[in-house]
């Protein structure tokens, strides 16, 4: 059966969320949700209208390869996501990566941070997709 794969790069404010193509080759930028009590929820609606079976979560390891506060949040909400197969991924500098892709492709992200949070989603599924 074909399934999708979903990634979510959890920030304080916000989630980015992109999705696979059914063939499991391609990461696409979806949305993003605002991050409060009902961020679950919403996961799991994008998740079950997209046919996803995998989530993959991004941890933003210190650069010595340690977890810091926001690893551990980040895994905290990725533990109250039900029923889905859970892949933790490092996401160590998609942020500046995502502002740069943005940058080259003249998008003005500096009004909707969202945007970063979408592409580095993106590329935090690009990374596990390529290992496949």
């Amino acid at each position: 059966m074909l399934y999708k794969i979903m990634a979510l790069d959890i920030g304080t404010k916000r989630i980015g969320i992109a999705l696979s193509d059914y063939l499991l080759m391609l990461a696409n930028g979806h949305s993003y949700i605002s991050r409060d009590n009902k961020s679950v929820e919403q996961i799991l609606k994008i998740a079950k209208e997209n046919n996803v079976k995998k989530i993959v979560v991004g941890i933003p390891y210190n650069m010595d390869g340690s977890e810091g506060a926001q690893a551990q949040d980040c895994r905290d909400l990725a533990s109250q996501i039900p029923d889905y197969e859970i892949i933790f991924e490092d996401e160590r500098l998609t942020s500046d990566t995502a502002e740069e892709n943005l940058r080259q492709r003249k998008i003005d992200f500096r009004k909707d941070k969202g945007l970063v949070d979408i592409e580095s989603a993106r590329i935090i599924l690009e990374q596990y997709l390529s290992r496949k």
